[in-house]
Order: C-alpha cells, then structure tokens, then sequence
C-alpha cells in the first residue's frame, strides 16, 4: 500500500473548511486506500506567540474531532508530532541539506513574517525553518503521497527537493513524495470575505464556521454570510464570489454540483437557509461522536499512545539511516559496552 501522511495544526478551533477541505476524505478515503498517517502538528504551533495551555487544549481537541469525523485507528495511525522524538531529530539533520535562500522564499513565511511584523512582535526564527520540519514530517515515513491544498504545494516541493538532495549527496534513505490534490468538496471561503480562505486560526471572525458551533450559531452564520450586488443567483466563482461560496458549501454538503444548484434559487434567503440546514446536519453526527469520545478522554489517550507508538516504530529506521548517512557516529549499544567488560 502507498503511504500517505497529513497533519493538522492546533493554531485555532477546527473549521467548516478543514472538514470538507481534508478531514472527510481522510475518513472516507485515504484511511482505506492506504497505509495513513494523521497527525496532530503541534511542534508548528510553536512558531508564533501562543498560550501554552491553549495548544494543548486545541492538541486534544483537534485529536478528538479527527476522531470524530471517522478516523479509525484500527485502519490509520493518529498521533501527536511531539510524541515522536525522530520528527525533530531528522529536522535538524534537513535544515544541514537546506539553504538559508528556500527557506526565506517560502510564500507563506514572508506573508506571516510580515504580520507578525505589523503587530510589532518579532519574527521566530522557528518560523522560518518550520518548512524543514515539515519536511522531517513526511519524510520520517517513507511517504509516498502527501493530499495539500495549493498553499502548502512549496512547500512538498521543498520536501522533495531536499530528499532528492540528500539522497544524491549521502546515498539513499528516503523516499521521495509527490503532492496530490484530492478532489476537494468545496473550497470553503470565510462566509464574510469570501475572497479569502476560511482559516482556523482567525478566531475572531464571524465568517467562520467551526465544528462545534451550535445548531443556532451555524444558521446565524450562514445566514449572515456576504452575498453580491444585484438578485441573480448564479454561480460564478470571479465574479460572484459570495453566492459561489454558498453553492459550493451547499453542493459539498449535499452531494449536488454548485453549477447546476446555482439555477435552482429565486432569492438569496433560500439558498442561505438551505445551506444553513445542510451545514447543521452535516456537522450534527461529528458534534454528537464528539461528546462521546470527550465523555471517555482514556480512549482518546489510548488512542493517541499508541499511534505514537506505530509511529516511532516506522520512523526511527528512516532516521537513523538519515543519521548514519550524513556522518553520524551511532550511539555505542549496551550490549557492546558489556561484552568489552
């Protein structure tokens, strides 16, 4: 079977996005066609400024609702990145093989360097090597395939080249991935600036529907959402980016095609309610598996120790191939030391 890694970062409560974006066909497909890892990036949520006790609780949460959402640890490996020492034993030996020039072309560490900037704090210098344990990330696993959305595409690219790099300059110890992009249900867009993406980590927007929002938040949401100028409900994604969002959330719920829904509603209000009750329903079986598994946290951490468990055991030759191929001297065994006595 193919290998298939994917992450999520506890930077911010789940979303609508991340769901229909990734989590849904990690539990309706990639656990099933192959051996797959899902992990819970904790390490990359220390970039930023954060809250100590904030990243833990959103680390259990986000282990939680991938849970939730289908994840079957009888089919996959769920595990915290923390959890497994080779994530960052193998970074630093990347950022050996990597150039101070990748690192600062990555897109998204000038658009967060600059933010961060804005607000007048300081950038980290985690920040701008996070790319390389990224890297560490997929290629601790033999990973065949890594399902990304265009803005994470750099930084497979970067991933690839530094494996093709390393295995070119110290012999062969990794496999080097390839992107894929999944076929997407619905590229979700904040329901208040849909030119933009819905992003979990803007927790102050009331654009953004996140998984455990109640029946009536969901609908006030919705509800509320930015449309465009004019009556005509169509679908038209450059022109018409409001409506757009709306039937492709609708479409993405419901299993229909944002096109052909777009002929269907007179009004605004319609379409609105409509995907206001389809988001209710759709989050309804996650919202209530949820609770239960919060009612038992011991299953959850018995989850989550083990998949570390699976996870160790799969990395650490990798690693230590890494290790022995770059030049480092292997740790003395105590069986050797014994035998010298």
């Amino acid at each position: 079977m193919k290998r298939v890694f994917s992450g999520v970062k506890p930077t911010g409560h789940l979303t609508l996005g991340n769901y229909l974006g990734a989590m849904r066909q990690w539990a309706a497909v990639d656990q099933h066609r192959a051996d797959s890892l899902f992990c819970i990036v904790d390490l990359h949520a220390l970039t930023v400024e954060h809250d100590p006790g904030r990243v833990r609780r959103l680390s259990r949460q986000a282990a939680t609702l991938l849970l939730a959402a289908g994840l079957d640890p009888r089919l996959c490996t769920v595990f915290v990145q923390s959890h497994v020492d080779e994530h960052a034993r193998l970074s630093y030996v990347l950022e050996c093989v990597a150039t101070d020039g990748e690192m600062r072309r990555m897109i998204q560490y000038k658009e967060k360097a600059a933010r961060e900037r804005e607000r007048g704090g300081s950038v980290r210098l985690s920040l701008l090597t996070y790319p390389v344990l990224m890297a560490a990330d997929i290629l601790a696993y033999g990973t065949d395939e890594v399902p990304v959305g265009d803005d994470q595409a750099q930084h497979v690219e970067l991933t690839r080249d530094l494996a093709v790099r390393f295995n070119q300059r110290y012999g062969q110890a990794f496999v080097v991935p390839r992107a894929t992009h999944p076929p997407v249900a619905a590229r979700v867009m904040n329901l208040q600036e849909p030119t933009s993406k819905m992003g979990k980590s803007d927790d102050a927007g009331p654009g953004i529907v996140y998984l455990l929002d109640e029946p009536d938040v969901v609908r006030k949401k919705v509800m509320r959402a930015v449309t465009d100028s004019g009556r005509h409900v169509g679908y038209d994604r450059a022109e018409r980016p409001g409506v757009a969002n709306l039937l492709e959330i609708l479409a993405a719920c419901t299993g229909g095609n944002p096109e052909a829904l777009g002929g269907v509603y007179e009004s605004y209000g319609a379409l609105k309610k409509d995907t206001a009750e389809a988001v209710v329903e759709l989050l309804r079986p996650v919202q209530a598996r949820h609770k239960e598994l919060c009612a038992d946290p011991t299953y959850v951490e018995g989850v989550l120790r083990d998949g570390a468990a699976r996870a160790r055991a799969m990395a650490r030759p990798v690693v230590d191939t890494a290790y022995r191929a770059i030049g480092l001297l292997p740790p003395v065994s105590q069986t050797v030391v014994n035998a010298a006595r």
